[in-house]
């Protein structure tokens, strides 16, 4: 059964702009969803305010899943001066039930085990996604969320996180990605949602809106697209 979003006339201000609103809205989240949109739609925000990052400036959101229990991984994320494992056990800060046997099943079960006592900060870009995808294994979330996982990678690394995300679902996690290669969204998502200047204009199924999209602006979008590609 699909967990719902629900948004109540929900605004987010920054810097005196609108950078999201809606209407009176529910958004149903199950399976692997795809959050699409052109540049400035607002698909980082709203992924940072159904995690908890942020608030409305105006209306409420009710999430179905609390802060604890979703993981939110960036396209670039940082790394501290440790090693692989020593990212991983400071999540123990928060979650103290993490026992070194289950940081080596995750790092296991991304393929960067023989990188646990690497610097973290030598990793290559697609070696970083798989570092925070094993975190956000540990955290064993409902929920999770990646913002632009397969950005500024390799195909072979992209295919990797791709297997991952599908991973994730099989596992009974339920998964939104926004991602700008709908060939990839076309090949993982059972559910859509399409953004434009701060609003989700479509809720449907990917096959759907790329036959038929409902609105103009994602006709235009699709257009640019295919053009692009």
């Amino acid at each position: 059964m699909d967990k719902l979003l629900s948004l109540h006339h929900v605004e987010v201000i920054r810097d005196g702009r609108i950078i999201l609103q809606s209407g009176d809205l529910q958004v149903p989240l199950a399976g692997i969803t795809a959050l699409i949109g052109p540049n400035g739609a607002g698909k980082t925000t709203l992924l940072r305010l159904i995690h908890g990052l942020i608030e409305p400036s105006q209306g409420q959101c009710q999430r179905p899943f609390t802060s604890d229990e979703s993981a939110l991984v960036f396209h670039y994320t940082p790394m501290l001066k440790a090693t692989v494992r020593e990212h991983l056990s400071l999540l123990r800060d928060t979650h103290r039930t993490i026992s070194d046997q289950a940081i080596d099943e995750a790092l296991q079960s991304v393929g960067i085990a023989h990188l646990a006592n690497n610097p973290a900060q030598r990793l290559s870009a697609g070696e970083r996604q798989k570092l925070c995808f094993a975190q956000a294994r540990l955290q064993n979330p409902k929920l999770v969320l990646l913002d632009e996982p397969t950005a500024n990678l390799d195909p072979n690394a992209s295919d990797d996180v791709e297997q991952m995300i599908t991973e994730l679902a099989r596992d009974g996690k339920v998964v939104l990605f926004a991602s700008h290669n709908m060939a990839q969204v076309k090949r993982l998502a059972s559910n859509l949602i399409f953004m434009q200047d701060g609003k989700i204009l479509e809720i449907t199924h990917p096959d759907a809106f790329f036959k038929n999209p409902q609105t103009k602006e994602g006709s235009q979008f699709l257009a640019r697209e295919f053009i692009a590609q």
